[in-house]
């Protein structure tokens, strides 16, 4: 009987798996609402075990893996910058990511506190994988067209 037990526990946990270890294709991209984390979230654990550090480029998203690295885009000023996934959320159901103060400040959406946002895979693990045509500003994080 404990037997059965264990092994129904382990099929329930294998049956949960996939979700871990979900991959998304490159390139893939979503439009919506984002928002960015309150100052009151600086230094708190993520849903992921991290430090939330408002200064870095960070976001949460619903799905996405950890480190899945996100190019957003503000269709309102058409400002770009690439977010590491490093938690979970947003919760409030009409937005599609969570943004760090900092990646927040970039795109300026500080002022507004929510904005109209594209987001398109660009990597995973903290690799970006960008079009020929572009290329990351090293001072701003910003994804910029090369001429």
């Amino acid at each position: 009987m404990t037997c059965n037990r264990i092994l129904i526990l382990i099929l329930l946990a294998f049956a949960s798996a996939p979700a871990a270890f979900a991959q998304v294709k490159l390139g893939k991209t979503e439009t919506g609402h984002a928002s960015y984390y309150a100052t009151k979230f600086n230094g708190k654990k993520t849903s992921f075990g991290e430090v939330h550090k408002s200064s870095e480029l960070l976001a949460a998203h619903r799905s996405y893996p950890l480190n899945t690295m996100l190019e957003v885009t503000n269709l309102d000023n058409d400002e770009k910058v690439i977010v590491r996934v490093n938690d979970r959320g947003p919760f409030a159901k009409n937005r599609l990511v969570d943004l760090s103060n900092e990646a927040a400040r970039l795109l300026g959406i500080i002022s507004k506190g929510v904005a109209n946002v594209s987001i398109r895979v660009v990597g995973m693990e903290g690799m970006v994988f960008l079009d020929r045509n572009e290329e990351i500003d090293p001072k701003s994080g910003k994804v910029v067209a090369m001429k």
